[in-house]
C-alpha cells in the first residue's frame, strides 16, 4: 500500500483516558484541559466541577486531519461506556458532526463500550448519515481471562455487527489494511508478532467459533493501529493499546511505509500489570525509532511512564490525560 498523502496538519483530542491532569507542564504542541476552557470560554466564568472532563478506564481520540482547505475527522475508540463519553464530548466541546468514520482498535470493552451512543451523537449531528465503521472480525469474539481458580472472569463483548448497523453504522469488517479519506490516513491491518518478549495479554481466552469452550487468544491479533503523515514531521502512529507490543506496532509501521520517518507514537503501551517485567526491553527498543513524540497514556501504567521519562526526558514524552489536545 502506498504511504499515507503528506498532510498539513493533525489534531488529537483525547476524550477518554485512565487519568486526568491540568496543572503539569506540558510541551508547546499540547493544550491542557484547562486551558482548552479557558480559550473556549472567553471573559468571566467560574470553574467548576460541571466543566471537567472525567477520567475512566479507556481510550477514544477525536482525530482531525488537515489537508489545504480540506479537513477530515474520525473517532478512533470510544472508551468504556456512554455516560463518560458523551459528558467529555460535551465538556471538550468536540464537534462530533464533523466525523466521517470510526475505527475501533480492538474488540475490548474499555474501548468499544461507548460505541453505540458515540453513533447516535454523530448521527443527530450530521444529519442521520450513515458512519463508516472499521472492524476486524476477531473483534466480535466473547473473551475472558481465566483466574488462578480456573474459572474465566467473562469480559463485556463490543457491540456486534448487527447492533452497530441498526444504529447507523456502515461497517467494513475485514483482516485487511485500509486507507481513510483518499489516502490521508491508514488503518493497517494484523500487526505481525516479530518481538521476542512482546507476548500480548497474559491469560486472556476467548469462545471458539463454533461457541463450545475456550481457546488461548493471548495475541489479539484483531488489534489495529492508525497512521498519519504529517509534512515536515513523518508519521504520527495511534496505537490504542498496543498489546501487539509498542514495538511491533512501530515495527510494522515503519516497515509498511520505510521512506517516511517516525514522528509520534499515541496511546497506550500496555506496560502495567502483567507486562511490568517487560518496561526495560521495551524502552530500549524504543530508543531506536528515534521517536520525537512518545504521548503515553491508557494502559501504560506509571512505572513504565517513569522509565519512559527517564529515558527520553520532558521534551520528548507527553503523557495523555483526558481533554487534552495535540497539534502536529
Amino acid at each position: 500500500m502506498p504511504a499515507p498523502k503528506v498532510v498539513d496538519g493533525l489534531e488529537a483530542l483525547i476524550l477518554v483516558d485512565n487519568v486526568t491532569d491540568s496543572l503539569s507542564s506540558v510541551p508547546a504542541f499540547v493544550e491542557t484541559e484547562f486551558a482548552a476552557l479557558g480559550r473556549r470560554r472567553r471573559g468571566d466564568w467560574v470553574l467548576g466541577g460541571g466543566c471537567l472532563c472525567c477520567a475512566a478506564h479507556g481510550l477514544s481520540c477525536l482525530i482531525t486531519i488537515r489537508l489545504g482547505t480540506e479537513t477530515r475527522t474520525l473517532l478512533f475508540d470510544t472508551g468504556p461506556e456512554d455516560r463518560t463519553f458523551e459528558q467529555n464530548v460535551s465538556r471538550t466541546g468536540a464537534d462530533l458532526g464533523a466525523v466521517e468514520a470510526i475505527v475501533l482498535s480492538h474488540g475490548h470493552w474499555d474501548h468499544g463500550g461507548g460505541m453505540l451512543r458515540a453513533l447516535q451523537i454523530i448521527r443527530d449531528r450530521n444529519g442521520g448519515r450513515k458512519v463508516p465503521y472499521y472492524a476486524h472480525p476477531d473483534m466480535f469474539r466473547t473473551r475472558a481471562t481465566r483466574q488462578a481458580n480456573g474459572q474465566m472472569r467473562l469480559m463485556e463483548d463490543v457491540p456486534s455487527i448487527d447492533e452497530l448497523t441498526a444504529f447507523g453504522a456502515e461497517v467494513i469488517n475485514t483482516t485487511e489494511a485500509q486507507e481513510l479519506f483518499n489516502g490521508m490516513a491508514f488503518v493497517s491491518g494484523e500487526i505481525p508478532r516479530l518481538t521476542p518478549f512482546e507476548k500480548g495479554l497474559p491469560g486472556q481466552y476467548r469462545k471458539r467459533l463454533d461457541g463450545e469452550g475456550w481457546e488461548l487468544d493471548e495475541l489479539i491479533m484483531d488489534e489495529r493501529f492508525i497512521a498519519v503523515n504529517v509534512r515536515d514531521k513523518g508519521l504520527v502512529v495511534f496505537t490504542a493499546c498496543s498489546h501487539a507490543g509498542v514495538v511491533n506496532v512501530l515495527k510494522h509501521a515503519a516497515t509498511c511505509f520505510n521512506s517516511v520517518p517516525l514522528h509520534a507514537v499515541v496511546g497506550g503501551l500496555h506496560l502495567s500489570g502483567g507486562n511490568e517485567k517487560i518496561i526495560p526491553e521495551t524502552v530500549e527498543a524504543m530508543s531506536h525509532f528515534n521517536l520525537a513524540v512518545i504521548a503515553a497514556g491508557h494502559c501504560t501504567g506509571w512505572r513504565a511512564m517513569v522509565a519512559l521519562a527517564n529515558a527520553f526526558g520532558a521534551d520528548r514524552l507527553a503523557p495523555l490525560t483526558v481533554g487534552k489536545r495535540l497539534v502536529f
